[in-house]
């Protein structure tokens, strides 16, 4: 009986050197120069004499900058990102939701002038003018007025800060589209149940047995 054993000699996987005894000195054959491959090193702390990098490509290298583009770009102007990461379909809500809290900002803003205005006449007003400057606000006290006044006033403020955050939103749905570029995100990751026959081992031989297969994409 003959037994066969093949044995593998380890490589490093990081630089291949080449031996000179690798040419035979007594062979009659001429010498063939082997070439070594370029390795690019990178030295750091820590790393000792360096360690092989990995050299990405001008597609690889695109790919991974369009998140930080699409960020910027939507920084710049709104909407701008969406339109690189191709969802123009995004564009109007943006817009809405920004002209949306600009209107709600010029509403709150226009009557929260109009009851200041009327606080500072009555408390400034001369005894012969007369007792309210606005005929819409002659039937509220100054209670009541410094009541719309705080009102009017804090609508401002969380419109500001509304569209505050719609531009934020903006800019951090540019960024996650553009991040999730490279993931598949079609209905092939779905799970698939599908009937299959099992082979099972019965007394010396295979019986095929129904199952159910359950595959998940990743």
């Amino acid at each position: 009986m003959t037994f066969t054993l093949s044995v593998f000699a380890q490589t490093d996987t990081v630089v291949v050197k080449v031996d000179s005894a690798m040419s035979n000195p007594d062979s009659k054959m001429p010498k063939t120069t082997v070439q070594k491959d370029t390795v690019v090193s990178v030295k750091g702390k820590g790393l000792g004499s360096g360690k092989a990098s990995v050299v990405k490509d001008s597609a690889r290298l695109a790919i991974e900058r369009m998140p930080g583009q699409a960020a910027r770009r939507s920084a710049i102007v709104p909407g701008w990102g969406q339109i690189n990461n191709k969802r123009w379909w995004k564009v109007p809500f943006i817009y809405g939701g920004l002209v949306g809290a600009g209107l709600v900002f010029e509403f709150n803003q226009r009557y929260y002038k109009d009851i200041l205005t009327e606080l500072q006449y009555r408390e400034l007003r001369a005894e012969d003018q007369p007792e309210t400057q606005n005929p819409l606000y002659a039937n509220l006290d100054k209670a009541a007025l410094l009541s719309g006044r705080n009102y009017y006033r804090r609508s401002r403020d969380l419109s500001v800060l509304a569209g505050l955050g719609v531009y934020a939103i903006n800019i951090i749905d540019a960024y996650v589209d553009a991040k999730f570029f490279r993931w598949d995100i079609s209905d092939e990751l779905a799970i698939k149940i599908k009937p299959s026959l099992q082979s099972f081992p019965v007394n010396a031989s295979l019986v095929p047995v129904p199952g159910i297969k359950i595959c998940f994409a990743l």
